[in-house]
């Protein structure tokens, strides 16, 4: 059975930084094409980030780029998303998919495994 797990989420200051962990069973990350997204009540499922299978090449969505870092670590079989520099706006529940055919980083339905969220809250 596939699962996806994600963890590292939490309650943090403006400007301070939390590293997001996506742990896999039942599937090797390493030959999937993984995303990051987030969700919020009204506005959906927002691509956050994604790397992929085959030469790890890394896509950052423009409200993020230059502050998060997606990575991965085949030994874990874990994808970690690196967030600096948070913001209020970035306040949001994030969930990380594996996609096996890499068909489109950024869109949800192409994701083959999703895992259940973890909630990451930036406030003073």
């Amino acid at each position: 059975q596939v699962q996806l797990v994600e963890s590292g989420g939490g309650l943090v200051q403006p400007g301070g930084s939390l590293r997001l962990s996506c742990a896999a069973s039942g599937l090797t990350l390493g030959t999937y094409v993984i995303g990051w997204f987030r969700s919020t009540p009204g506005n959906g499922r927002e691509a956050v980030s994604c790397i992929s299978s085959s030469d790890d090449s890394t896509w950052f969505a423009d409200s993020v780029k230059g502050r998060f870092t997606i990575s991965r670590d085949n030994a874990k079989n874990t994808v970690f998303l690196q967030m600096n520099s948070l913001k209020p706006e970035d306040t949001s529940v994030y969930s990380c998919a594996a996609d096996e055919y890499g068909s489109s980083c950024t869109d949800p339905p192409a994701y083959d495994y999703w895992g259940q969220g973890t909630q990451v809250t930036v406030s003073s």
